[in-house]
C-alpha cells in the first residue's frame, strides 16, 4: 500500500463539480477522498470517523455553515485542531485571512491539477 493509499482528505465543498474533480483527481492518485457539502456535515464526518483525514480541503462560502464558522469549531475542537486545512475558493486575495485562521495553503477555484496534487502530497505522504 502506498502512503497515498493509506491518506484521506475531506473536501468541504457545496459545488458539486468541484468535489467531483477534486475526487477523480485525488481518487486517480490514490488517496481516499470524502466529500461533504458544508460545515455541519463535515463536523459530523470528523466526529464519527474512525480514522481523521490527513488534510482538510474546506470553501469558505458555503450554506448552513460556512467554512470560516467551520474552522473556528474545528480549532476549538481539541480532537480535531491539529487536522490541516487548506482553504478552496474563488474568491480573490484571502491568503491574509486564511493564514490569520492558520490555513496552510490557498488553492484558488479553478486549480491545476498538480498544483493541488502538489498540496496533498505535501500532507499525506
Amino acid at each position: 500500500m502506498s502512503g497515498a493509499a493509506a491518506s484521506t482528505v475531506l473536501v468541504v465543498d457545496d459545488d458539486k463539480n468541484v468535489c467531483d474533480l477534486i475526487r477523480a483527481t485525488l481518487t486517480g492518485q490514490g488517496y481516499d477522498t470524502v466529500v461533504t457539502g458544508n460545515g455541519k456535515e463535515a463536523l459530523a464526518y470528523l466526529r464519527s470517523a474512525l480514522r481523521q483525514p490527513r488534510l482538510i480541503l474546506l470553501d469558505l462560502m458555503m450554506p448552513e455553515m460556512t467554512g470560516w464558522e467551520f474552522r473556528r469549531i474545528q480549532q476549538d475542537d481539541p480532537a480535531l485542531a491539529d487536522i490541516p486545512v487548506a482553504i478552496i475558493t474563488g474568491l480573490p486575495g484571502v491568503e491574509e485571512k486564511a493564514a490569520s485562521i492558520g490555513a496552510v495553503d490557498v488553492l484558488y477555484k479553478p486549480s491545476r491539477v498538480e498544483t493541488l496534487t502538489s498540496l496533498v502530497s505535501r500532507f499525506c505522504q
